[in-house]
């Protein structure tokens, strides 16, 4: 805990206040994770500490909705760890071969960007059938899935969209832009639907060829890491393939499901 937002009981409380009243499941979540969240806010409403802000949640609807944002996970970006989307692309090129849909499932998907960059590495690479792919994208938080739907995002200090973008040839067949703000396609956003679903309490999604699921364990506390591959591998067809985060790993319990195909880009298949 941040020693300058108080002490571990007044943490501990505020977290049953969120867990209780605010319909958060925090036991879901590792603690450093939710620390860093909830200090963020914490300074940007200087509050004292953790129970001056607790009271301040009690009183301020807006503050709670600001809050739930924040504690939703959705740090992405286009194309993001692009050497990996170039190993991605062989794994594209390989299942479109096949004379057969080819289901896709993003989850967490965040705002998009990422079953975006799907459906535009498909569209710019001749070697893939961009035909044949069926992209799903999930996430529990319905803001940020309609986010997601409208497609729309803006470069500001902390994110470049044009750098992002760089992995593909050309981006204007893919990408609308008007000075600082790019909007993706119709003929893109076509290409993926948008549900909302809960990968940690939610049932699995049928057989995908493809799961991405990257950059959202880490946030996860290591006891709920294994019911999480258990509705991945419930979801993937046998043979079908999951990619993780770069910095993430399968949990030990559930690694004779999964056989390594690139361990450096944490790409997997389902045995």
């Amino acid at each position: 805990m941040s020693r300058r937002s108080g002490s571990p009981r007044g943490f501990r409380s505020l977290l049953e206040y969120i867990g209780s009243e605010l319909d958060f499941e925090t036991d879901f979540y590792n603690d450093a994770y939710l620390d860093r969240r909830i200090t963020a806010r914490i300074r940007r409403t200087d509050s004292d500490d953790y129970r001056a802000y607790e009271r301040l949640l009690k009183r301020d609807g807006d503050e709670a909705e600001a809050l739930m944002d924040s504690l939703s996970i959705n740090v992405t970006g286009f194309f993001r760890n692009p050497e990996a989307w170039e190993r991605l692309r062989d794994v594209l090129r390989e299942l479109t071969t096949d004379h057969r849909t080819v289901r896709v499932w993003s989850a967490p998907c965040a705002d998009g960007r990422e079953p975006y960059s799907l459906a535009m590495l498909a569209r710019d690479d001749a070697q893939i059938d961009e035909r044949r792919l069926d992209i799903l994208a999930t996430d529990i938080n319905p803001d940020i899935l309609a986010e997601a739907r409208a497609g729309v995002y803006e470069t500001s200090q902390t994110t470049d969209i044009e750098a992002e973008l760089e992995p593909l040839s050309d981006v204007s067949p893919y990408i609308d832009r008007d000075g600082d703000t790019f909007t993706v396609r119709d003929s893109i956003r076509e290409m993926v639907s948008f549900e909302q679903h809960d990968l940690i309490r939610g049932d699995p999604q049928g057989e995908f060829d493809l799961m991405l699921c990257r950059n959202f364990l880490i946030y996860i506390d290591s006891s709920f890491k294994e019911p999480i591959f258990e509705t991945i591998s419930e979801s993937l067809r046998s043979g079908g393939y999951l990619m993780i985060g770069m910095t993430e790993t399968i949990p030990n319990q559930c690694r004779g499901t999964f056989e390594s195909v690139d361990k450096q880009r944490r790409i997997y298949t389902r045995v």
